[in-house]
């Protein structure tokens, strides 16, 4: 194992931009800085796990076996009910593994193009796993979900991934 000292703040075992600034954003008032994985030449392992808790545990005890430091992994991905669940854990990969949001989103449309509005449910779920050491027995793992439906077309300008299809429950915007 390769230890590196890192002082920079707490390590995010991710390597997409978006949720790095997500979670440095919900980190700020608390004056905790982050570090990305990406930033630390951690490389992405393959996520073959099951569920978005295994995927985060699996990227956190990642990270912690290559610099030996304790990281914050997280999976998250758009459930939709109408399509038992999916795109679930293969939310970044749903068009397949070398999809980017358009075609993910175009799929996603496609699958659900005659489907009432009404029945459009949906979630975004995340899942966060702290790990203090490689074989951590009790990582700390939170997990939350976001209910609301899809939009039948794209709206806003912020976010990335499935966000300008996302309507959340009790809102009339993505």
């Amino acid at each position: 194992m390769r230890q590196r000292l890192v002082t920079e703040g707490l390590v995010i075992a991710s390597h997409n931009p978006g949720k790095i600034s997500e979670i440095a954003a919900l980190l700020a008032p608390f004056n905790i800085s982050v570090v990305s994985a990406t930033a630390l030449g951690v490389p992405e392992p393959e996520e073959t796990g099951d569920s978005f808790s295994a995927n985060a545990l699996l990227k956190a005890r990642a990270v912690f076996a290559t610099l030996g430091t304790p990281a914050l992994g997280d999976d998250s991905g758009l459930e939709v009910d109408a399509l038992a669940g999916a795109p679930g854990i293969r939310s970044a990969r749903y068009a397949g593994e070398d999809a980017n949001d358009r075609a993910n989103n175009e799929k996603l449309l496609e699958a659900l193009a005659h489907i009432a509005a009404d029945l459009r449910t949906a979630r975004f779920r995340c899942v966060l796993a702290l790990v203090r050491n490689a074989t951590d027995p009790c990582p700390l793992i939170a997990q939350g979900s976001w209910e609301g439906r899809i939009a039948l077309a794209p709206a806003g300008t912020g976010g990335f991934g499935y966000d300008p299809y996302f309507i959340p429950d009790n809102f009339d915007c993505t």
